[in-house]
């Protein structure tokens, strides 16, 4: 089974940037459609970015649009979010996941998941 890894979070001051990393294994990532969830305390794991492998179309939500970015990186079988402008209210917990091809940004699209990566935006 496809099997995906999540790194980059970690502490950061409102207005300041991370980049995500999503590593893959086992198979390559440009035959899936990859997306970008994150789930706050309390609150529903909510689709953040996405982008299908059939005509590269992306997806973002509206309270990330402007500021994060959704890329691949073929030879490196990885995925990112640069994430930019940073909120305090873009603190969660951030998922990737995959499914073949096509995919709609939300999680109950997608079957594999990484384990996550704690992203907190704080004073």
């Amino acid at each position: 089974q496809l099997q995906l890894v999540e790194s980059g979070g970690g502490l950061v001051q409102p207005g300041g940037s991370l980049r995500l990393s999503c590593a893959a294994s086992r198979f390559t990532l440009d035959i899936y459609a990859i997306g970008w969830f994150r789930q706050a305390p309390g609150k529903e794991r909510e689709g953040v970015s996405c982008i299908n492998s059939s005509d590269g179309s992306t997806y973002y939500a509206n309270s990330v649009k402007g500021r994060f970015t959704i890329s691949r990186d073929n030879a490196k079988n990885t995925v990112y979010l640069q994430m930019n402008s940073l909120k305090p209210e873009d603190t969660a917990v951030y998922y990737c996941a995959a499914k073949p091809v096509q995919a709609m940004c939300v999680p109950e699209d997608f079957r594999s998941w990484g384990q996550g990566t704690q992203v907190t935006v704080s004073s």
